[in-house]
């Protein structure tokens, strides 16, 4: 399997444990992989009354740091943008907003979710 095509397996099994872990703590799962014309966020979920935008990284090792790292300046802007244009066409503009990282490692099926990330 080539490295492109094992990351993708990686990433839509982190976002599946990512959505289990965020179910089983009380969410509502809007979207996954909400895509408009500015880029992709992986899941949007209502969760203690706020509307949330959760950044999935899935990692095997360490090798190249946290995965949450991966979540850089570039990337948060981008993040904001799709959300911007969710929250403006979906009409929840009276709902606070929050953007969360959850890091899942793989090797040993354990996740950190990171609250209010950026």
């Amino acid at each position: 399997m080539k490295s492109r095509e094992l990351n993708r397996e990686k990433g839509i099994l982190g976002e599946r444990v990512a959505t289990e872990y965020l179910i089983k703590n009380g969410a509502e799962i809007l979207e996954k992989n909400y895509k408009n014309n500015f880029g992709e966020i992986d899941i949007i979920a209502n969760m203690d009354e706020k509307l949330v935008f959760v950044e999935v990284k899935s990692r095997t090792n360490l090798h190249f740091g946290y995965p949450a790292e991966a979540v850089d300046l570039k990337k948060r802007h981008k993040i904001i943008k799709i959300a911007k244009y969710y929250i403006s066409e979906h009409n929840y503009m009276d709902m606070p907003v929050r953007f969360d990282v959850i890091e899942v490692f793989l090797a040993d099926t354990k996740l950190r979710h990171i609250i209010n990330a950026f």
